[in-house]
This record gives structure tokens, sequence and C-alpha cells, in this order.
């Protein structure tokens, strides 16, 4: 039995407006047995680093083959390549404009393939292309093509275009270990309860947390908990999420709201 192919779409457009829509029904009319699932629409406006971390946060939850179409493309029209990655067992298509770079990494740190080409050939695209809808016009067909490709078992990544060697990159901010054994670390994203995502992974936190705090801003966090109930309500506390990063988060309330705190703050992780 034919693979039933899987296409993500990760977006910064909304849904008040018909562009989801549009990108949904060029894929049907080219791969109509398409399993198409929305990652999210919601992604800020030209927001790179947050439609790198939704797909990062998401890609490794798909079955192998998925497709995945990534479109938060602020230099769309411009020389900006459109690009069909493959990383590990899944495919990505979205601009050249570092909105891959944490899944790079991702598969890169667990070894996995990893390989890029430019989308160059016209017969995967529309007819006509417009300047300020490559989602409709290029991503949307080039995915509904592989993903036909993958249906018939008959894969050809090289028919896309030329190989390229690397992708341009985000300047995602690593964590800092210092030689006294505090850790600095920077703010990434507020999810929409308020949590704050920081850029430090469970493996980069120190084993005996009890005896750590962390300092943001006027603020100072000495509560570590396993979720998000095993604290008072109101209370600041620091937890390890599901993405696997730290957070800094309140039990029914928002982090973000009560330390005004926006991407981009840096905190300092010490001994108490």
């Amino acid at each position: 039995m034919p693979l039933r192919p899987v296409i993500t779409l990760t977006t910064d457009f909304g849904l008040q407006d018909p562009f989801v829509g549009t990108m949904k029904g060029v894929i049907a009319g080219i791969c109509p047995s398409a399993n198409i699932i929305d990652i999210t629409h919601s992604i800020s406006a030209f927001n790179l680093l947050e439609g790198a971390l939704a797909i990062w946060q998401a890609w490794r939850y798909f079955p192998a083959e998925t497709v995945h179409v990534i479109v938060v493309d602020p230099g769309v029209g411009s020389n900006r390549r459109p690009v069909l990655s493959r990383m590990g067992d899944s495919w990505f298509i979205a601009p050249d404009n570092g909105v891959l770079t944490l899944v790079e990494r991702d598969a890169r740190r667990l070894g996995s393939t990893v390989s890029h080409r430019s989308i160059e050939n016209s017969q995967y695209m529309l007819p006509a292309q417009s300047n300020t809808f490559h989602g409709r016009d290029i991503f949307a067909p080039a995915a509904a093509h592989l993903a036909a490709q993958i249906e018939q078992g008959n894969i050809q990544a090289e028919t896309f275009g030329t190989h390229i060697d690397s992708l341009i990159q985000l300047d995602v901010p690593e964590p800092i270990h210092n030689p006294d054994g505090s850790i600095e670390g920077v703010i990434l994203k507020s999810d929409k309860f308020g949590n704050l995502l920081t850029n430090l992974a469970a493996t980069d936190l120190p084993n005996d947390l009890e005896n750590f705090s962390v300092a943001l801003g006027n603020r100072r966090v000495t509560r570590f908990c396993r979720f998000y109930a095993e604290a008072p309500e109101g209370e600041l506390f620091a937890i390890v999420g599901s993405s696997g990063l730290l957070e800094l988060a309140m039990n029914q309330g928002s982090a973000a709201e009560q330390t005004g705190v926006a991407p981009g703050t840096k905190f300092r992780m010490a001994l108490k």
C-alpha cells in the first residue's frame, strides 16, 4: 500500500487571511492524498527565531519522510534562495534565511544526514510566481511534488535544484558556562501561557539544582519544579519544559507579564 505523505505547515500568516487555505489548495491540486498538518500559523510576523524554535520543537515527533514547510519570509521576492533540505529522515522546504538553524544544529548533533538544495526547477512551481507570495507559488507546490514522489516511492531530490554547501544561520546564543559554575543564558521567547523559554537545555543544567538560583533583572528565582502545579499560584519558578529547555514560569499566571521580560533578556544561574 502506498505511503500517505505528510506535509506540515509553519507560518507567520495567521488565519484571518486566505493565505494558509490557498497553500493547502495548491497542495491538494498536486498531491490530493497528502495529509496536511498545521504546526502553527501564529509566529510573530517576520520573527525568524520564533519560527526556528517552533519547527525545532515539533519536527522530531512526525513520521519519517514528513515534508515540513516553513514560511517565515521577510525577504520574499528578493534574491534569498528557496531551499529543500534533507535532515535526518525528514524533509524541509523553506526560505534560506536562518529559519532552519535549530533543526540543522539538532540533526548534526545527532549525527544525522544533512544536505541542502536550492529549489530552481520551474516544474515544481506554479506557472506564474508573485513576488509577495512564495508560500503559494513555490513552497507549497514544491512540497506537494515531493510528497507525490514519496507516495510513489520515487524520490528525486536532485531534480529540484543544485546542491548547496550551507544555509544561512541565525545568531542563536549558546549558554556560557563560567569557571565558578555559574551559567549565563538568554530568554528566547514567551509562549502562549507566558512561560519564558531559555536557551539552556536540560543537559546544560547542574545536577544540584536546589543549590542554584536564577537572577533575572531585579528578580531572583529560587524554586525549581518538576511540574507547573508543584509551585503555589503566583510564584515564579524554573522548570524544564516539554521541549527540553529551561523555562521560567508561574503556576496559573504569566511569568512574562509579571516580570516584563522580553526575548533577548539575559539571566544568570549561580549558587545561592
